[in-house]
């Protein structure tokens, strides 16, 4: 009987592009790429909607986050993009398909967009080029997209890749910067037979 971790494992990485992305591994002994993390994590927009567990404070700390993710992906439980320009590879941002549930066929997705390429339709794009992975390359059936109520640009990209409002969630997220006290979520979800929305 296989290994676990060998049956679900997502190798070899699967590099994936569509609407002018190109959405590649993070490659953590990259200067570049640990930058670009940590640019991301320490980001104020970034940290208004979000409290992630472990807090990344420098470029050793970028490394171990993004071996992390790599891991996920070893174990099957997620897989991360560094989105990047199909044209010019400059790096944008991140995209990932996180906690995944290889009983339900489910999983969450989660993104973040470097400010100087913020206003272009990043997330929207790699959303869409993220879900068609997911729902394909993985076999899933079902992915959440969950927003800490009032990020109306979070709605906004959610609606327009296809994903359905589907209620508010109380006390599901961190407030922002805090780990003893909690705010309510926009829940979105899509399932692989709902229609494909139309690119950007």
């Amino acid at each position: 009987m296989a290994d676990v971790h060998e049956q679900y494992a997502i190798r070899p990485f699967p590099e994936q592009r569509g609407h002018g992305l190109w959405l590649r591994p993070w490659n953590a002994e990259s200067d570049v790429d640990a930058s670009a993390w940590l640019r991301g994590l320490s980001d104020p927009e970034f940290q208004r909607w979000n409290t992630p567990l472990r807090v990344v404070r420098d470029v050793d700390a970028a490394r171990e986050s993004i071996r992390s993710r790599a891991d996920a992906a070893v174990d099957g439980s997620g897989v991360s993009f560094c989105v990047t320009d199909e044209d010019t590879g400059a790096l944008l941002g991140h995209i990932g398909v996180n906690e995944i549930d290889h009983v339900m066929h489910c999983a969450r997705v989660g993104y973040w967009v470097l400010p100087e390429a913020r206003g272009r339709q990043v997330a929207t794009r790699a959303l869409l080029v993220a879900t068609r992975f997911a729902f394909t390359d993985l076999g899933l059936h079902r992915l959440e997209l969950g927003h800490a109520l009032g990020h109306e640009a979070s709605c906004r990209i959610a609606e327009r890749c296809g994903y359905q409002y589907e209620g508010t969630l109380r006390g599901a997220m961190f407030e922002a910067g805090r780990l003893d006290a909690f705010r309510d979520v926009h829940l979105h979800g899509r399932v692989a037979t709902d229609p494909e929305p139309a690119a950007p």
